[in-house]
């Protein structure tokens, strides 16, 4: 059952005030399950800033215009960010983007106007690029004019990327053979039949070891509950082994594989959402903790490095590093 937002009264208000008290209850009712879903692309661009570490401030920008002449001037960005990684006290503004292709493209009133609200404010214009589910942050001055709209193919987004240097974000791997181990004993065979492959047995079985497993295979007890969880945000392998009493499975990690934290998120929201419940992206935030199984990722992964489940951790610099960005 879905749960009533924190802030109704506000969204009921807001639909009231540009609707009017007139207006058709229904309609009032679909209006504010629309605004209560929000805007999903800016919002959870919004969680990742604010989860990932480095955020002290980011909020939306209100895009209400007056005079409404103004519009063929200025185009309002979406947010309004500031960092601890920034070496001046300025925030930054921020465009947001999802888009599944592999250059992202500006019409040239568009790139003016936005440009025009930059530069009357004399702050950072950054672009926030969503590609299949991958993230990136880039100065508005890497989109280049082609023959007549500024774009940015997705490879140079990636090179001048700055959600690691400047929000957090980092790449990791879990290495090789890291993961879960659980031994079944075999009690009493139930069932066996034949088939086209051979035969099968149906066994009923207890549960007489469950452990962590490291990447050097050594079966562990002991790992921080933060660094357990990252199992959460893997793909882990499903690897079987029957031996005459018992039944070893594991879920480990497999080679030559590299995640972002940003990505991690989404599957740790996920996993903690209640059956059947899709994730809304302003509800999250809304909350205190964002999630609930990981307070601090960067500490967790190192923890994880320490603990032998975590192999790399990289920290992505941009091929250009804006003057806004600490160096330190």
């Amino acid at each position: 059952m879905p749960t009533t937002p924190e802030d109704a009264h506000r969204l009921i208000h807001s639909v009231v005030a540009e609707l009017g008290w007139s207006v058709d209850s229904s309609v009032v009712t679909d209006k504010v399950r629309r605004l209560d879903v929000g805007l999903p692309c800016e919002d959870e661009f919004s969680v990742v800033c604010g989860w990932l570490g480095k955020c002290r401030l980011l909020h939306k920008l209100d895009q209400q215009q007056i005079p409404i002449s103004s519009r063929e001037e200025f185009q309002v960005p979406d947010l309004l960010a500031l960092f601890s990684s920034q070496s001046t006290s300025a925030p930054v503004l921020i465009e947001v983007k999802s888009k599944n292709e592999q250059t992202l493209s500006f019409k040239p009133d568009y790139h003016n106007k936005l440009m025009n609200y930059a530069n009357i404010l004399n702050l950072p214009l950054l672009i926030a690029w969503k590609c299949h589910s991958i993230w990136t942050l880039f100065e508005v001055k890497h989109l280049t004019k082609a023959v007549t709209n500024f774009n940015i193919s997705h490879q140079t987004a990636m090179k001048e990327n700055l959600l690691g240097v400047l929000v957090g974000d980092v790449a990791y791997t879990i290495g090789q053979g890291a993961g879960i181990y659980f031994r079944f004993c075999k009690e009493e065979l139930l069932r066996q039949d034949d088939n086209e492959d051979g035969k099968s047995e149906t066994w009923r079985m207890v549960v007489d070891e469950a452990a962590f497993t490291d990447y050097n295979g050594v079966r562990r007890t002991d790992l921080d509950s933060e660094v357990a969880s990252l199992f959460i945000a893997w793909n882990l392998r499903e690897q079987e082994e029957h031996t005459d009493t018992h039944v070893n499975v594991s879920f480990v990690a497999g080679p030559n594989e590299v995640q972002f934290a940003h990505k991690a998120l989404v599957h740790l929201l996920n996993w903690e959402l209640p059956h059947n419940e899709q994730l809304n992206w302003r509800r999250v935030l809304q909350n205190a903790q964002i999630t609930k199984n990981i307070t601090n990722f960067s500490a967790a992964l190192d923890t994880a490095m320490r603990q032998n489940v975590v192999y790399h951790i990289f920290h992505q610099l941009p091929t250009s590093m804006p003057e806004f960005v600490s160096r330190s």
